[in-house]
């Protein structure tokens, strides 16, 4: 008669070790399943689970990724985080990392490729889309200047400053140079509000100005100064400022 393996022998810790890789292994071939089948059906942390997952294929990687989606509040905000910030959470490596910011950098080219086939002023959505896409979880404040042509295509996408957003960092003679090196018709003005509240300050507004009537002389327009939050986007043009 075959000995049953008691619960601390060797052959009960090898048996256990193979059913966890058993249980896995189908956990994610059924995660696999339901993501070609119906991809809007996955919660988000099983998104990030499954790009973990081909990242480092021998953990079990929800424990990670539902740790990344409390630690950031959100996928949005993971994929985007920095590199260090991540690799701050408990088990997430260099691999996984890669993972999360290759999945961020793709979601990034596929709004801003929308954004810019048509001209932008037509194309609204699709510009606020690829502007929250891109700054709404960014920790850290950046101005960048939208360069259109004549027939308001984007030409240039620039970012001219990081920080805080006030006169001693973003030189109006600086960005209005630009413009003219560039040959720009028109301009967009963004930044974003690492608070997430979009509500313009004193200083926003200020620079703004400062802009519209620097170029004004030079036949360069400034259609829009656009405020990106996680709670929502403000356009100064609609509140008037310009």
């Amino acid at each position: 008669m075959t000995d049953t393996p008691s619960l601390f022998s060797p052959g009960a810790v090898v048996a256990e070790q193979d059913q966890r890789l058993l249980d896995a292994k189908g956990h994610r071939e059924r995660l696999r399943t339901r993501l070609l089948d119906d991809a809007e059906g996955l919660h988000d942390y099983e998104l990030i689970e499954y790009l973990l997952m081909l990242a480092i294929p021998r953990i079990d990687t929800k424990p990670m990724a539902k740790a990344l989606m409390r630690e950031f509040g959100g996928i949005g905000a993971a994929l985007a985080a920095d590199p260090a910030e991540l690799r701050r959470v408990k088990s997430v490596s260099d691999a996984g990392v890669a993972a999360l910011k290759i999945a961020h950098a793709a979601a990034i080219r596929l709004v801003r490729a929308r954004a810019t086939e048509l001209p932008v002023l037509s194309n609204w959505q699709a510009l606020a889309d690829y502007l929250h896409a891109d700054m709404a979880h960014d920790a850290v404040e950046r101005f960048r200047v939208l360069h259109l042509n004549t027939r308001n295509m984007l030409v240039r996408d620039e970012v001219m400053s990081r920080g805080t957003i006030d006169e001693a960092a973003v030189h109006v003679r600086e960005v209005i140079k630009r413009a003219l090196d560039i040959g720009s018709a028109a301009l967009i003005l963004v930044h974003n509000h690492p608070s997430g509240d979009p509500s313009p300050s004193q200083a926003d507004i200020r620079i703004t100005r400062a802009i519209v009537e620097a170029g004004k002389p030079l036949n360069i327009q400034v259609h829009d100064h656009i405020i990106v939050g996680r709670n929502g986007q403000t356009s100064l043009r609609a509140k008037g400022v310009i």
